[in-house]
């Protein structure tokens, strides 16, 4: 088959939950860097053959995201899109899906990316279709609802959200309070100090926020980074389950962003004058308890290695998504390693916890940082996981071009 390249990765600012990203559409978040991709790349959006965007939260209000967002960007008619949804790991769901087209010549250029505006995710009902003889409607949170009804409760039991798992690896693990603040403080160091060295400025497409007067607002950094974060500083916060280890300080965040990409078929590049930033070199999903949800890395990760032949010690740089210190911990004893040892490879620039979680958008945004941390550092492989609500885990690994 042929191999699927991955040209021009992009991702927006990454905004706070309320923050500055909250007026502004799905579509338009997706647009804006969509129309970045084309304009760093000179290409003719008419020879994109499809455009596949994540989303988790999606809404009637942008049906079909990745048409929505080919439409909103400009791009030709003829220009087809979809949306997919593996939840946390819808973004590199999307490439995976992208690079299966181009690798089976279904299609030369696809445009993969991810979005989510957490921030606009409704709330709604499902007792007015037929009307409502008397009493109160009731409204649900799609945010929670989403966490809470993850897996089927006649044969799991009663879940009732991400937190209670990420509780039971922290005790099955044996993770404590103090490692995971240690953990959510290297995270926000990490995340500050590259910020500050410029490593995010290649991949981040500056957002116009228009404001009620004057100037619109250029948000051009992530709002979730706390460089004076300190384990200290995390200890004092309350845990959310009495006695437990979580806190909203070692949590990940709820976010907006969007993020994408090319995947081009290696025969095409020339032609289409584009130079490619990596090679994916496979991916796998796997699935695990859906109590035990966090663990999903260590499954799909060794399913992967055992596909590809390469060893857990040949990926250069790792990226675990931080859904929660606990649980990125437990993914790291899973894996038979240790801190330590993972020290200067494991979420170099930070993650979840001091980047955020766009959770559509999440995927494609670490694909795009990791990527332009191997070219940094002359890598050669890079190998990119995470844990997915409802029990999966999914992992692909990246070789730099």
């Amino acid at each position: 088959m042929k191999r699927a390249a991955i040209v021009s990765p992009l991702r927006t600012p990454v905004g706070a939950f309320g923050g500055a990203l909250k007026g502004i559409p799905v579509e338009e978040l997706g647009a804006t860097v969509a129309r970045a991709v084309v304009q760093r790349t000179g290409l003719d959006p008419a020879r994109i053959d499809d455009v596949i965007f994540a989303q988790s939260y999606a809404s009637g209000e942008t049906p079909c995201t990745g048409r929505w967002v080919a439409l909103q960007a400009g791009f030709p008619i003829e220009v087809a899109g979809m949306q997919l949804d593996r939840r946390c790991g819808g973004g590199v769901q999307a490439i995976a899906t992208a690079a299966m087209m181009v690798q089976t010549g279904a299609a030369d250029v696809v445009m993969a990316g991810g979005v989510e505006s957490m921030s606009n995710v409704e709330y709604y009902t499902t007792d007015m279709r037929w009307g409502k003889r008397a009493g109160s409607v009731k409204m649900h949170d799609r945010l929670d609802r989403g966490r809470e009804r993850s897996q089927p409760e006649e044969r799991f039991g009663r879940i009732s959200g991400m937190i209670e798992t990420a509780e039971t690896l922290a005790r099955e693990y044996s993770i404590s309070r103090e490692e995971s603040d240690r953990f959510a403080a290297r995270s926000h160091r990490r995340a500050a100090a590259a910020q500050k060295a410029g490593h995010f400025d290649s991949e981040i497409v500056p957002i116009a926020v228009p404001q009620r007067k004057g100037d619109a607002l250029i948000v051009t950094q992530d709002e979730g980074v706390r460089g004076d974060t300190t384990a200290d500083s995390l200890a004092r916060l309350k845990s959310i389950v009495k006695e437990g280890v979580v806190t909203a300080g070692n949590a990940c965040q709820q976010n907006d962003a969007a993020a994408a990409c090319l995947i081009v078929a290696e025969d095409k590049l020339d032609e289409l004058g584009l130079t490619p930033m990596g090679w994916l070199v496979g991916w796998a999903a796997a699935g695990c308890d859906p109590a035990r949800m966090g663990i999903g890395p260590v499954p799909a990760v060794q399913k992967l290695l055992a596909r590809t032949g390469l060893t857990f010690d040949q990926m250069d740089l790792i990226e675990l998504n931080e859904a929660f210190a606990c649980q990125a911990l437990a993914c790291v004893k899973g894996w038979g390693s240790s801190m330590e040892a993972l020290e200067d490879r494991l979420n170099v620039n930070g993650s979840g916890i001091s980047l955020g979680h766009p959770v559509g958008a999440t995927g494609v945004r670490i694909m795009s940082t990791l990527l332009y941390e191997m070219q940094r550092r002359n890598a050669r492989y890079g190998l990119e996981t995470m844990c997915i609500g409802g029990g999966q885990g999914i992992a692909m690994i990246l070789e730099r071009a």
